[in-house]
C-alpha cells in the first residue's frame, strides 16, 4: 500500500514538471544545411569563377523567392565537388514554408555557367544538421 501511494505522489509531483517541457518554446539554435555541389561535365573552371549557393523560401508562388542563408566565393583554381554549409537562424523558418537550395556557378564577368535546374527541398524536422547530399548542376549554353 506505502509502495502505490509514494508511486502516485512521484508521478503527481513529474507531470508538472513533463508538461513544461512540452510547452517550451522552439530551440534558438542555429540550423546547418550542408552539402556539395559537383556538375557532370569534364571540363575545369577558371580560377575566377563565383559559386553562390542559397537557401530560398519559396512558399509563395506568385512572388520572387525570399533569401534566408548564401553562401558565396572564388573557386581560386578549385574544382568540383564543394561543400557548402549554410547557417540558419531556426527563428526565421515557418513550419508551414516551403524551402530550397539552389547554386550557380558564373565567370569573371558574370556570365551563368552551371545551375541547379531541379527544387531541391529543405525540410526543416528539428536537426541541428541537415544534409543535402550532392546536388547537380547543369551547364548553360
Amino acid at each position: 500500500m506505502v509502495r502505490i501511494a509514494r508511486a502516485a505522489a512521484l508521478s503527481l509531483v513529474t507531470l508538472p514538471l513533463a508538461a513544461c517541457a512540452t510547452l517550451m518554446p522552439p530551440s534558438e539554435a542555429p540550423v546547418s544545411v550542408t552539402g556539395n555541389i559537383t556538375y557532370r561535365e569534364r571540363m575545369a573552371l577558371p580560377p575566377t569563377a563565383q559559386v553562390e549557393i542559397q537557401l530560398a523560401d519559396v512558399s509563395l508562388m506568385d512572388a520572387p523567392s525570399k533569401t534566408i542563408a548564401q553562401q558565396s566565393f572564388t573557386a581560386d583554381g578549385r574544382q568540383v565537388p564543394f561543400a557548402f554549409s549554410l547557417t540558419v537562424d531556426e527563428r526565421k523558418i515557418d513550419p508551414r514554408g516551403r524551402y530550397s537550395v539552389s547554386a550557380r556557378i558564373t565567370d569573371a564577368s558574370g556570365k551563368l555557367m552551371f545551375i541547379t535546374d531541379t527544387h531541391n527541398g529543405v525540410t526543416f524536422d528539428g536537426r541541428p544538421r541537415i544534409d543535402m547530399g550532392t546536388l547537380v548542376m547543369v551547364k548553360t549554353r
